[in-house]
């Protein structure tokens, strides 16, 4: 969590996903082996989600919680499982020495150039270390498209997509790229999530904290609040409603762990 916004994270909003954020990382986690001495990394940490999963998994490291959000890092402070927590910029943070791990659960995404960028945080491993990243990959789904769709139609001043990229490319790409550092293993997987019903649509429940902030970020109140009318309808055509309410919401993320060779 720790794309660069004029606005700082809300960790209750954030959170109220919570179980649905964590297991995406709880399945990163699992594909994290053997590791060298050295300490243990949370690369936009946030509120802390996956801090007692990685503590648990390697009890004798320090775990270093990394963030840009004041708010998020008093609430990763809450958890009493962090040995250290930095606020910086994780575009351009370097830990003090060599590190065992660097796990990064929904942050990449929000930083630019990932082959300069995963080269350098490979670079700041120990032999043997591990880079372990997870992504969202729902920019062609509805729920990313129709924000950016909507975006220009309605403030076409301030949004402009037509040399527009999606964040995360595709698994390939990121084969070719990385492939060379180490030994790669790299899936992607589609959860099917049921949102539980809410007093607006639940997809857009579940993005307000999220995939909406950037665009939230460039409009006024009277504009965000047409901006979330529009988008909440279209919506509702993308994704109905079941009777009770609830949405099966589909959401695509892209996984990978890359380890160093040992000397």
């Amino acid at each position: 969590m720790s794309g660069k916004s004029t606005q700082d994270w809300n960790p209750g909003s954030y959170e109220r996903f919570r179980g649905l954020r964590l297991r995406p990382a709880l399945d990163l986690l699992g594909q994290v082996g053997r590791l060298p001495l050295g300490d243990v990394v949370d690369l936009g940490c946030g509120a802390g989600a996956v801090a007692r999963s990685l503590s648990e998994r390697w009890p004798a490291r320090a775990l270093i919680g990394v963030d840009n959000s004041p708010a998020m890092l008093a609430k990763a402070r809450e958890t009493g499982r962090y040995t250290q927590l930095v606020e910086a910029d994780v575009a351009s943070w370097r830990p003090e020495a060599r590190v065992a791990v660097i796990f990064s659960n929904a942050l990449c995404h929000w930083l630019p150039d990932h082959q300069l960028l995963f080269r350098r945080l490979a670079g700041l491993l120990h032999p043997g270390g591990t880079l372990a990243v997870q992504m969202p990959r729902q920019y062609a789904a509805p729920s990313h498209a129709l924000l950016r769709q909507i975006a220009a139609e309605m403030f076409p001043d301030r949004f402009d997509f037509t040399d527009w990229q999606a964040p995360v490319a595709a698994p390939e790409a990121y084969a070719e790229m990385l492939a060379p550092l180490g030994a790669l293993n790299i899936w992607q997987t589609t959860y099917f999530q049921r949102l539980a019903a809410e007093a607006r649509h639940p997809v857009a429940a579940f993005t307000r904290s999220t995939a909406q902030r950037p665009f939230l970020a460039q409009l006024g109140e009277r504009e965000q609040a047409a901006f979330a009318a529009a988008y909440e309808a279209a919506l509702h055509t993308a994704y109905p409603l079941a009777a009770d309410g609830t949405v099966l919401f589909a959401f695509q993320r892209l996984f990978f762990t890359l380890t160093l060779p040992t000397l």
